[in-house]
């Protein structure tokens, strides 16, 4: 699988752990920056990560900030593009199977290495359910996109 990874200032470290680990489990790595600990501002990168997953450059994305909070709120400004902080490993695979969630969301600040490898791991693992209720409430948030002027 094609994995779009970014990453803010304070994600940079934990990203550059991140983009080593994935070629272990098997998946091709899109680094889109940022490239060192000099300040940037996350929803530059939040974008970059969005727009490869909706774009089909890319299956899935990681994006990695402070908080992960600023991130994800950028993330979800692109239409088709479903991302959340995940800080638990069931949120993790649970936002995929139940919301196809496609951007896995991380706090550099708030985790550490083992347990983000882990949250990616469970992430990239998870599947979309395609149940009718789950498909039913993908297809509302989709509507929503679309009254609020941000169809896909």
């Amino acid at each position: 699988m094609r994995i779009a990874v970014g990453a803010d200032h304070a994600g940079f470290q934990l990203k550059q752990e991140i983009a080593a680990y994935l070629p272990e489990l098997g998946h091709e790595v899109i680094d889109l920056g940022t490239t060192s600990t000099e300040p940037v501002d996350y929803p530059d990168f939040a974008e970059a990560v969005a727009k490869a997953v909706i774009e089909n450059r890319a299956e899935r994305g990681v994006m990695i900030c402070g908080s992960g909070v600023g991130a994800s709120v950028s993330v979800n400004k692109l239409p088709g593009a479903r991302g959340a902080v995940c800080h638990d490993t069931y949120s993790a695979h649970q936002g995929v199977e139940h919301d196809d969630m496609n951007v896995l969301v991380l706090g550099a600040r708030i985790i550490g290495g083992e347990l983000a490898r882990e949250l990616v791991r469970t992430f990239l693992a998870a599947k979309f359910t395609h149940e009718e209720r789950h498909v039913r409430r993908l297809g509302k948030i989709e509507a929503l996109e679309k009254r609020y002027g941000r169809s896909t």
